[in-house]
């Protein structure tokens, strides 16, 4: 069997890391954390003319139509780097369930412009009084011609820099509407939040916002797109979870190599080897596993499973590795002048995103059960 990525695969990763190391160096990300909201649009710009924006869009709306694998690797060299643009929003939470169930004029009004980069979309699965993102809170009401919607959401990423976000809502037959919903329209009210990570997301109340049938996101039951949106999404922050812990453990071990203590590298005592070693263990668990994972969506196999062990490594290993990182590094590691610090501020806020370890784990339980363990 062959574990090697596809050559189309592996040029869209190589792209990716020239231009985001080339551009994103620890003095410019210190320029951009000072600007609100935290938004590279250089970079983005960048990105978007190198067409890799476009990675998972189809052809005839300006992408490479390359997939979902594709567009995990993107946003594990987004991870590697920490780079402040909008990749998960605007093309996993928006573009990625455009594609696939859009409606025709849905896909012409947006998808190119996407690709592009004129255009942002995100999705709104977090609420603050319900940790399922599959049993949103947030009402819909039919009005005959569409539903009124009305809830609030949380920590909707680049939600201020995005034209549309689809949000997930509970119609009164206890159905899921997915509904995109314009920013700018009557009833919509957003407020900026500060998140640990310092990436630009909003509080969204919808005050009986109107949304139309030509709003819905089409082509399929509401319930099982949301649960194809949610997979998804988990898969695509796990690779790049796996992204900003494989980076810090290359910065922990060139910092065991240059960092010169009782006249030796501290990357020779055994504590430093034990510690770094634990670390990497993590790491390559959440590699096997995300990969796995997006693999599986990517090829349309069943995947529940596999995403749910997936992110309990992302959030498990991801905190664990971080920590370990940062513990390494000494009084170092905290600082903010150093570059360390926002991988663990990455990592921790990815650790929490759709369903912590424990999270991951009860529904792991759950689902053995009910079916059993496999027999192998």
């Amino acid at each position: 069997m062959n574990f090697q990525f596809a050559d189309e695969d592996r040029e869209v990763a190589e792209l990716a890391r020239k231009i985001l190391e080339d551009k994103l160096g620890n003095d410019r990300l210190k320029e951009i954390e000072a600007l609100d909201p935290v938004f590279d649009r250089e970079t983005w710009s960048a990105l978007a003319e190198s067409n890799l924006l476009g990675v998972a869009i189809p052809e005839e709306f300006g992408g490479m139509d390359l997939g979902f694998f594709a567009l995990c690797l993107l946003c594990q060299e987004v991870g590697r780097s920490v780079a402040p643009v909008p990749i998960y929003a605007s093309l996993v939470l928006g573009a990625l369930p455009l594609a696939r169930f859009g409606t025709p004029e849905q896909k012409e009004a947006w998808l190119a412009k996407v690709a592009s980069g004129e255009l942002i979309l995100s999705a709104a699965l977090c609420e603050l009084d319900s940790s399922d993102p599959l049993a949103p809170s947030t009402r819909a009401k039919s009005t005959g011609s569409g539903y009124r919607l009305s809830g609030e959401k949380s920590l909707v990423p680049a939600g201020g820099q995005a034209s549309h976000v689809l949000v997930p809502a509970t119609d009164e037959d206890g159905g899921i509407v997915l509904a995109w919903v314009d920013m700018t329209a009557p009833g919509v009210k957003s407020e900026p939040q500060v998140c640990s990570d310092r990436q630009p997301h909003v509080h969204i109340a919808l005050d009986g916002v109107e949304v139309s049938e030509s709003d819905l996101l089409g082509g399929a039951d509401g319930r099982d797109c949301l649960r194809w949106l949610v997979e998804h999404a988990s898969a695509a922050r796990c690779a790049m979870q796996l992204g900003v812990c494989e980076r810090a453990v290359e910065m922990t071990s060139e910092y065991g190599r240059e960092r010169v203590q009782f006249d030796r590298p501290i990357g020779s005592f055994q504590a430093f080897h034990q510690r770094a070693a634990d670390a990497f263990i993590m790491v390559e668990a959440l590699r096997l596993s995300a990969w796995e994972a997006a693999w599986l969506l990517s090829v349309e196999l069943p995947a529940s499973e596999a995403v749910a062990v997936a992110k309990y490594w992302a959030a498990e290993g991801g905190q664990f590795s971080a920590y370990a990182c940062q513990h390494l590094h000494g009084g170092i590691g905290i600082d903010v002048d150093y570059p360390l610090h926002r991988f663990f501020i990455w990592a921790t806020r990815i650790e929490h995103e759709l369903g912590s370890a424990p999270h991951q784990l009860e529904k792991l339980g759950a689902h053995i059960a009910d079916k059993g363990l496999p027999e192998f």
